[in-house]
């Protein structure tokens, strides 16, 4: 059984609350980004030392430097968010005096269809503190559909933060708070992690407070665990429980290697295998976060599989390496770039591909646009060749921070669009004379749910402009003169205005 650290509330924004099975650390269970455009790139604000770590013999009698060193840089979060309403059950005894007695009048059974509304809902989890000016990482799952998110530092101060971007593919997310000279935690060059170095996991379990657990790093390039589409973790037995999620992950200079996201449990808590994100995959996001908005992957154009011994041995390989291509996309970046089914990719972009994970990881952090050399196996002969890699298709998210988090983070808030491609057509049954971005989710109890959209409606027009793709609806979301949205829909074999009023959202 796999647990999953989450956050309370989820949102798939994508114009908007998450979902667990017990993801990073938050207390409670729920399942690209607008961001503010700062002068400066991540990569220039973000310290990162890469001296590698002294493994010579011998014990460390105690930690305590280096957690005074590196907990004023790990923060607690609150995280609020709205509850949808629900609607009380016919039946229930509510008209009986009991009730009434305890609860009022309101508890009558006079309107069988009242709407309740739940509290407010709360979770916790952690977050790193990486730049002195107040650039915090986390998990995508802890602040998902995040109305408020409040950060308490080490010495007792509590700010609100706002939600720079999110990347759910990743769990990655990235806040900040304002602030100058504030603690925080260098990072290391997570590729220099090798099995048994010793690590401290730094966060705030079940709102305990801070804490600090000591393991060792119990496997690096962890994946196809099914916690998330992009998994390169680094696996530790450090105590990792509900309310960790988004913590630290150090060596032992103080220096961070990881965010930790998800445990594995029978039980809920910490049995000795959890997972963190390596700070090189946190750090890329981070900076494609910051700078550009959004998290942009690169794509080949290949379905592709693991090698195995037997596959090897027909394909007349050393031993059980690469990525064996299933398929080719036609007109694709492989296909243009004579990539064909059957080959074994060996290399990519200099660097040996060990399996088909590991490729897709390698692909996806180049930037679209960029030509690659691949080195390929074919009919046992090795091949080089270049490929342009291409941006990946795929859902587009048009509100990329989280609501009133982050004030101008645009409209559409809650509302998920992807491309009109033929798979989306054959699927919702969609004319190919219409254009624009189809509509994959809304969140409910949301303004444009309350409007009337829904999944499988075709946005044609944002603010009497035409929309033909989903990136195209991204950048009529973001800097909107107020928060009323006016929007030409098809749905049902005809088109609609619809007014999205979202001036008095919370």
């Amino acid at each position: 059984m796999k647990a999953l650290f989450n956050s309370q509330s989820s949102r798939r924004l994508v114009f908007g609350l998450g979902a667990a099975v017990l993801v990073g650390g938050s207390l409670l269970a729920i399942d690209h980004p607008t961001a503010a455009k700062p002068k400066d790139s991540a990569r220039q604000k973000v310290e990162v030392d890469e001296t590698p770590l002294p493994r010579q013999a011998g014990s460390r009698m105690s930690f305590a430097p280096i957690v005074k060193k590196v907990a004023p840089g790990v923060v607690k979060l609150t995280v609020t968010a709205k509850a949808a309403s629900i609607q009380a059950p016919q039946g229930f005894g509510f008209d009986d005096q009991f009730w009434r007695r305890f609860f009022g009048e309101q508890f009558g059974n006079r309107n069988p269809n009242r709407q309740f509304t739940p509290p407010r809902q709360q979770g916790l989890g952690s977050g790193v503190i990486v730049t002195k000016d107040g650039y915090i990482l986390t998990n995508n799952h802890v602040v998902e559909g995040a109305d408020e998110v409040k950060v308490s530092l080490h010495d007792g101060r509590e700010l609100i933060a706002k939600v720079i971007g999110r990347d759910p593919k990743s769990d990655v997310a990235v806040i900040k708070i304002e602030g100058k000279d504030l603690p925080f935690v260098p990072m290391a060059d997570s590729e220099q992690v090798e099995v048994g170095d010793v690590v401290l996991a730094i966060g705030n379990p079940f709102g305990v407070g801070q804490t600090v657990t000591t393991g060792i790093v119990s496997a690096t390039g962890r994946g196809n665990l099914g916690i998330e589409d992009y998994e390169d973790f680094i696996q530790t037995d450090a105590a990792i429980n509900p309310g960790n999620s988004g913590g630290a992950l150090v060596d032992v200079e103080g220096r961070l290697i990881g965010i930790n996201t998800a445990i594995y449990s029978r039980t809920g808590g910490n049995q000795g295998i959890g997972f963190a994100i390596p700070s090189d995959l946190a750090h890329d996001v981070m900076t494609s976060l910051i700078k550009d908005g959004k998290v942009t992957r690169g794509y080949l154009g290949v379905m592709i599989q693991d090698v195995t011994p037997a596959l090897a041995k027909e394909f007349k390989l050393k031993d059980a390496a690469g990525a064996l291509i299933g398929d080719v996309v036609p007109k694709g970046p492989a296909d243009k770039a004579g990539l064909k089914q059957a080959d074994v990719v060996l290399e990519f972009n200099g660097k040996k591909v060990p399996d088909s994970r590991r490729l897709r990881l390698m692909v996806g952090t180049v930037k679209p646009g960029t030509a690659v050399p691949v080195k390929i196996l074919r009919e046992g002969s090795t091949k080089s060749l270049e490929v342009t890699v291409q941006q990946q298709p795929g859902t587009e998210e048009i509100a990329k921070g989280d609501g009133p988090v982050n004030p101008d983070n645009g409209t559409l808030n809650g509302v998920s669009v992807s491309d009109l491609d033929p798979e989306a057509r054959q699927q919702m049954k969609i004319p190919e004379h219409i254009t624009g971005a189809v509509i994959t989710e809304v969140e409910p109890g949301s303004p444009a749910a309350e409007a009337g959209l829904k999944a499988g409606d075709v946005i044609q027009e944002i603010n009497r402009h035409p929309v033909k793709t989903a990136e195209e609806a991204v950048k009529l979301t973001e800097t909107p003169k107020d928060k009323v949205t006016l929007l030409r829909v098809w749905s049902n074999g005809g088109s609609r205005y619809v007014v999205v009023d979202e001036s008095k959202a919370r």
